[in-house]
């Protein structure tokens, strides 16, 4: 979808700078065409000779450079691109975009610049909150600026919170949706995606849970919408951002996840990704248990769980007309998946192995087998989010049949 675009990629000072030599490896994979500006800060973090290699063209770094300046031109540098994309975009340098401000050859570019510009932003958890980068991240929405991210999770710094720079995967995802914007074969279609685990109180501060970190559903969720289906994501407690374009519907219980899926109206597409708690304790306590001076554990009375999967694959006039479940299992994987999905009705099941050893739970990368009406499908290990792209694919091509 990106074959002969064109993309000027102005890498910041950050440590998320080498984040964007993988990006490069991406767009060029997609047969787009990539030139880098390197900022002095972000010469800290790569050089220009890997990124040179990797975009198989010149990578600039001085404003006041003779020779660039006559054989390119920071005007022209500025606007032979079909998109231009900041990543990492530091604090500094959203704050001198908001601000009008060309002390490089980088903000230079931005400011002389008549294309569209998307910044993927990361910096410590700390200066993403502070007013004046919020102010600034206005303007720059007002200035019709593109955002990607940031997601949360660990920094470098140590800190934890909003501020990590998105993705290789994302990005790609955010320039493909804005450089080619015809290529959204699920539009006019609505899908709900489930997500993340539930929590089922057993008294105001203790509960049951599954180990789920949400980071598979939401990249479907993300997937679809980047396909252009109206996307509605139902998510249990996560640390993960909303993607952009998806409407987010945020429960605990199963109870709460199955009602917010039947109330979000009627959809083509159901995909169930979300690690729903089996079971819940039968009586909550209202006040918080506690410990027994004979050293005795209280008795927990549980009942099951409403089946969300099974529910929304019920043959009536409101069933999606694609239902896809997970299965996440721990042995004999695929003997669980197929009859999991003759057990629950859906069309697809999504398998994985989730045993301790493979860090699936919570990790950045799965292995999955999809098991459909016309057999079995064995991914190879990926990421999460290109599992997520391979998945709304998929679905796009069984619409494209159908």
């Amino acid at each position: 979808m990106l074959t002969g675009k064109r993309v000027l990629l102005i890498i910041g000072g950050g440590i998320a700078a080498y984040k964007s030599l993988d990006l490069i490896r991406k767009l060029r994979g997609q047969a787009a065409s990539v030139r880098c500006i390197l900022t002095a800060g972000g010469r800290q973090f790569v050089t220009p000779l890997s990124a040179a290699s990797l975009s198989g063209d010149k990578v600039y770094t001085e404003l006041f450079d003779l020779t660039d300046e006559a054989e390119m031109g920071h005007i022209q540098l500025s606007r032979d691109a079909d998109l231009l994309v900041v990543a990492p975009a530091t604090a500094d340098l959203m704050a001198k975009m908001a601000h009008g401000l060309a002390d490089d050859l980088a903000t230079t570019a931005l400011l002389a610049t008549d294309k569209p510009v998307l910044i993927a932003p990361a910096m410590n958890v700390r200066m993403w909150q502070h007013a004046a980068t919020r102010r600034n991240l206005a303007t720059l929405r007002g200035d019709g600026v593109m955002v990607i991210g940031p997601n949360e999770g660990d920094m470098a710094c140590g800190e934890y919170g909003p501020g990590r720079m998105a993705e290789p995967e994302e990005i790609l995802a955010a320039i493909t949706a804005a450089l080619a914007p015809t290529a959204r074969p699920l539009s006019g279609l609505r899908a709900l995606v489930t997500s993340g685990p539930t929590h089922e109180p057993i008294d105001p501060v203790r509960y049951i849970a599954n180990r789920s970190s949400g980071k598979q559903g939401h990249a479907i969720a993300a997937a679809l919408a980047m396909l252009g289906a109206e996307t509605v994501l139902v998510s249990g407690p996560v640390h993960e951002a909303t993607p952009p374009g998806v409407a987010i519907r945020k429960v605990e219980t199963a109870c709460e996840m199955l009602e917010a899926c039947k109330g979000a109206g009627r959809f083509d597409i159901a995909v169930c990704a979300a690690a729903v708690a089996d079971w819940r304790v039968e009586s909550q306590s209202g006040r918080k248990i506690k410990k027994r001076h004979d050293g005795g554990a209280p008795k927990l009375v549980l009942t099951e769980n409403p089946d969300i999967l099974l529910s929304l694959s019920q043959n009536n006039a409101s069933r999606p007309r694609l239902v896809i479940g997970f299965a996440a299992e721990t042995n004999d994987v695929i003997t669980h998946a197929r009859e999991k999905r003759t057990r629950k009705g859906c069309d697809w099941i999504v398998a994985n192995d989730v045993s301790p050893e493979t860090g699936i739970m919570g990790g950045d990368f799965n292995t999955v087998h999809l098991l459909t009406g016309e057999g079995l499908e064995n991914w190879p290990p990926m990421s999460k989010t290109d599992v997520a792209a391979r998945l709304a694919q998929r679905i796009a091509e069984h619409f494209a049949v159908g």
